[in-house]
């Protein structure tokens, strides 16, 4: 089976994350366009995306060279999806996977676009969209655009265990965005694009897109919250519609 076709771009690289102490694998898509980072789901590795035909749906796009997408593993299962951790070491090495993202991943892409100052998109599904969001809104400096589906955007509920420090409270956006200031704060509001899409079917939390969009109301920072019919599941053959369609929205 042909999870892309044979004729597209594509590239598997990888290092040894100096942050992580751990091979870190990437796939890229593509030769040219906006550069856009996509997160697995839960503890996925950095092909599920291509598994799951979600970057078929936007093979057109990529073909057109309106968008490059690289696609990196998910430590959750290493992190808040281990259940033997603590959670301060859940949260440290949730911590180390940021610092990954921000000083190895950002530079590669940068590399590989020929841009050293290019803004990158964001986008997952699910735990992904967590990672999508938290990412975006950590470093708008560097991220400009997070498509965000059937996400959650709060870790507190479900993984903190009302444990809290810095990298826990780095980490959750529902937690520091609210206190943003200064010249992040002016990037998401003025230089970024948010989208927070959600369903209202089978196994999706609608109330987590629009709770974290209501954060977002409070500090001025504009977003599209997107919520889907009652009959949009938690599922790929929907994350499959959302992606495409969001590309073509933002114009790429």
């Amino acid at each position: 089976m042909e999870y892309v076709d044979p004729s597209l771009p594509r590239r598997i690289d990888g290092w040894r994350s100096p942050a992580l102490g751990m091979d870190m694998p990437i796939v890229s898509y593509g030769d040219r366009g906006h550069p856009l980072l996509l997160f697995p789901t839960a503890a996925a590795d950095f092909l599920e995306n291509e598994r799951f035909f979600l970057i078929k749906a936007v093979e057109q796009a990529i073909f057109h060279g309106r968008v490059r997408i690289f696609s990196i593993e998910s430590i959750n299962r290493y992190a808040w999806m281990d259940s033997q951790l603590p959670v301060p070491e859940k949260a440290r090495r949730q911590a180390l996977y940021m610092r990954y993202i921000e000083d190895e991943v950002v530079p590669y892409i940068r590399h590989m676009c020929g841009d050293g100052n290019a803004r990158i998109a964001t986008s997952g599904a699910s735990f992904g969209a967590f990672h999508a969001m938290n990412t975006l809104c950590r470093r708008p400096d560097i991220f400009d655009v997070t498509i965000a589906m059937s996400g959650f955007y709060d870790l507190a509920p479900d993984y903190f265990h009302g444990y809290s420090d810095d990298d826990c409270y780095f980490n959750n956006p529902s937690w520091y965005v609210p206190r943003m200031e200064g010249h992040a704060l002016d990037l998401l509001q003025n230089h970024t694009r948010v989208i927070l899409s959600t369903g209202q079917g089978a196994y999706e939390a609608p109330d987590a897109s629009r709770r974290f969009a209501s954060i977002l109301d409070g500090k001025g920072i504009p977003h599209w919250l997107d919520v889907w019919g009652f009959d949009v599941n938690h599922d790929w053959p929907w994350w499959r519609r959302m992606l495409p369609y969001y590309i073509d929205t933002l114009g790429w």
